[in-house]
């Protein structure tokens, strides 16, 4: 049986910090990983480029997580955003921030992000044991015992660092659940996040391909029916940015963010996304505009109007989804048809149903119940020298370098106490 004060279980962005920090601290360390090389979750990350954190403070990075970014204070104190940039930098790797906020390897090669952190492992002391996965683990009494595909290890504490679902090609399969459910913890039902929209909608199949900048989107869902026997929709959730229309449904940062209130409804449920494609025009004066255009240039198509904002094939299809004709003319519009354009440039409504699922999913909702973990050191509250970190915990946040930053910084704290 080989002996180690410390085994890390997982070689993604958490495991990788969390067995630099333990071995730097003088803990033998061994970093357990079922892939051949570690770190596939980052060189996919950002599609290819690593969007490794946001420029923002440790507030900013809790704030975008909601009500449970509470939990990552201490670890956010440990290695925060800047540190994370400073760390990355000193390993001759620079960063540059984006637009918007997200900060990427200036090469914008998820690679040299890599590099810069296996430099940190190896320098560490700690030791891979690469194409070796867990099959079981067992506590006892002076720690754990651990079963791989090649031998049995003993480890005073463990790190498991394992993942969620997501990206199952990269080897996250979620096999991490069994084994903390088997130690005593509670998971939160996995579902997938920040993955693409699904819509049997067939107009949208045909705008494949068209990218608009500043959409708002909100999520609804119906509510009962008003004393009046009106039905009312309730907003969810709502986020603005940047879409892609894909043959199956909606892609781009904006859907994606939205996607986990999608994933987290019950089977058979089709919420409702409703689009506002101008958000920055107010809908009446978008319709006092259209009454100018159609006494000024009446013999202009009213798709060729809302051109000016909108990419023609779009504007051509809310044309129709506002049962127009394409060639319809702006002298030809009456009122309510200018208000049904209106009301389809600013409140289309889109019914999903469902997303990409884990194939697609960049990141992982649900996992290991927060309550049942200590935010201060991460070791388990169920079973004392068990640390957890990254996506295998039940938080999960939106686009733009935040699981990222999560990940590091939850590793990182875990290695600091393992």
């Amino acid at each position: 049986m080989d002996n180690w004060s410390v085994v890390v279980v997982g070689g993604g962005p958490a495991g990788l910090l969390a067995a630099c920090r333990a071995a730097a601290r003088g803990r033998p360390t061994l970093l357990l990983e079922k892939n051949r090389r570690p770190g596939v979750k980052i060189l996919i990350s950002g599609g290819g480029h690593c969007n490794l954190t946001q420029a923002t403070d440790t507030k900013g990075i809790v704030k975008a997580f909601g009500p449970k970014g509470r939990f990552l204070h201490s670890a956010l104190a440990a290695l925060g955003p800047q540190q994370l940039v400073e760390l990355i930098e000193a390993e001759g790797v620079r960063t540059e921030v984006e637009p918007g906020g997200k900060v990427f390897p200036a090469s914008r090669l998820a690679r040299h992000v890599l590099d810069a952190v296996m430099r940190c492992f190896h320098r560490s002391g700690a030791k891979l044991a690469p194409e070796e996965p867990l099959v079981d683990i067992h506590r006892n009494k002076s720690g754990f015992r651990l079963v791989t595909s090649r031998r049995v290890l003993a480890a005073e504490t463990v790190v498991l660092a394992s993942g969620g679902c997501s990206y199952p090609r990269c080897g996250t399969t979620g096999e991490g659940y069994r084994w903390v459910q088997e130690l005593g913890h509670t998971i939160v039902s996995p579902r997938p996040a920040l993955v693409p929209i699904v819509t049997d909608s067939t107009w949208i199949a045909a705008l494949q391909g068209i990218a608009v900048p500043d959409v708002l989107l909100t999520l609804v869902e119906d509510e009962t029916r008003s004393t009046a026997g009106l039905r009312r929709e309730k907003p969810v959730e709502q986020r603005r940015g940047a879409i892609l229309f894909a043959h199956f449904g909606l892609s781009g940062p904006v859907a994606l963010d939205l996607s986990r209130a999608v994933s987290v409804r019950p089977r058979g449920q089709r919420p409702t996304l409703v689009c506002d494609f101008l958000p920055e025009i107010q809908e009446r004066r978008l319709e006092e505009f259209l009454g100018e255009e159609a006494s000024r240039s009446g013999r202009r198509h009213v798709a060729s109007i809302l051109e000016r904002w909108l990419p023609r094939r779009l504007a051509d299809a809310l044309v129709v989804q506002a049962r127009l004709a394409p060639e319809r003319r702006m002298a030809e519009m009456s009122r309510p048809e200018r208000r049904r354009v209106v009301e389809a440039v600013k409140r289309l409504s889109i019914r999903t149903t469902g997303t990409l699922g884990f194939e697609k999913a960049e990141v992982t909702a649900g996992g290991v119940a927060l309550d049942e973990v200590d935010s201060r050191t991460m070791q388990s509250k169920r079973a004392a020298g068990l640390f957890l970190a990254g996506e295998l915990l039940d938080l999960d946040g939106p686009i733009g370098g935040y699981n990222l930053q999560a990940a590091f910084s939850t590793g990182y704290l875990a290695g600091e106490n393992a």
